[in-house]
């Protein structure tokens, strides 16, 4: 947030501590399904692009969480650790997929259109490590398909918009508090406009 302050949701009630989680250890990287593949990808705050990913045909399930911070310091972050900017941790969303519907191709081309790559720690108002833009590659195809869809984009963008985007291989997932997922389907909300 611009001022500094973490807004809860009014709807919902409160977390029961500002530092607990209702699971503290990060899930493994294994899709649920077989024949189903996960992307993640960190490109602000993480209920917009949720929202974006979730409506596409081809993906099983989508969940926000946090990613590529300070494991050691913080094995388990919560929502006001991430957004003081302590752990280094992105929000970031967790795409499971089936890749005889939709590819990953697929899903960059929905990454780069969802937020604005060329802004350093941040997207529109929102300020801070955690609002980074971010492709957390899986596996060796990934990360080469990620690398090959960033300079495409980058040609696209052309000279004048250098594209600030992390490319890095998926370490631990932390899912983010139960209020965070779906967080603008549950409320109706078609973008987030903080």
């Amino acid at each position: 947030m611009v001022d500094g302050s973490i807004p809860e949701p009014a709807s919902l009630p409160p977390s029961p501590s500002p530092y607990s989680r209702s699971s503290s250890k990060p899930v493994d990287g294994k899709p649920a399904s077989g024949n189903t593949r996960l992307a993640t990808f960190g490109a602000g705050c993480f209920w917009g692009v949720e929202l974006a990913f979730s409506q596409l045909k081809g993906v099983v399930s989508t969940r926000v969480g946090y990613s590529g911070g300070d494991e050691a310091s913080y094995p388990a972050p919560t929502y006001r650790q991430v957004c003081h900017g302590h752990t280094r941790h992105a929000e970031v969303v967790r795409v499971e997929y089936d890749p005889a519907v939709i590819s990953y191709d697929e899903l960059l081309r929905t990454f780069w259109s969802c937020h604005d790559p060329t802004q350093l720690n941040r997207q529109g108002p929102d300020l801070g490590p955690q609002y980074r833009s971010a492709i957390l590659y899986h596996d060796d195809g990934q990360r080469e398909a990620a690398l090959a869809s960033l300079e495409r984009e980058q040609e696209r963008l052309g000279p004048g918009r250098r594209i600030v985007t992390e490319l890095v291989q998926a370490g631990p997932f932390h899912t983010a508090e139960e209020y965070h997922q779906g967080y603008l389907k549950k409320r109706g909300l078609a973008a987030c406009h903080i």
